[in-house]
C-alpha cells in the first residue's frame, strides 16, 4: 500500500495555486522548513524545494518562501538528507 503524502496548496504572487507533496518538515533556530516536491508518486523523480516559514504569530495563514541563500540551503538540505536516508538533494 502506498503511503499517503501530505499535500499543501500554495498561492503565488500571481494568485496561481500550486500543489506540492510535503516530504519532510524540520525546525532550526525556531524557523520551520518544509521539503516539498511537485511529484505525486514516490517512484517518480520530481523537483524538490525547501521552503522557509516567514509568517508571524499574528498572521492568519502561513507564509512560505523558497530558500535561495546558498549557505542556508546547503545547511537545511543536509538536515533533510539525514532525516530521509534514501534521499540525495542536489543544490
Amino acid at each position: 500500500m502506498e503511503e499517503q503524502k501530505n499535500k499543501v496548496i500554495f498561492t503565488t504572487e500571481d494568485n496561481e495555486q500550486v500543489e506540492f507533496c510535503v516530504l519532510e518538515q524540520t525546525k532550526l533556530n525556531g524557523i520551520t522548513y518544509l521539503l516539498v516536491t511537485d511529484s505525486e508518486k514516490e517512484d517518480e523523480e520530481g523537483t524538490a524545494y525547501i521552503l522557509k516559514d516567514l509568517s508571524k504569530d499574528e498572521d492568519e495563514s502561513a507564509l512560505y518562501d523558497i530558500v535561495e541563500d546558498e549557505s542556508e540551503l546547503e545547511s537545511i538540505a543536509k538536515i533533510f538528507e539525514e532525516l530521509l536516508e534514501d534521499v540525495d538533494i542536489e543544490t
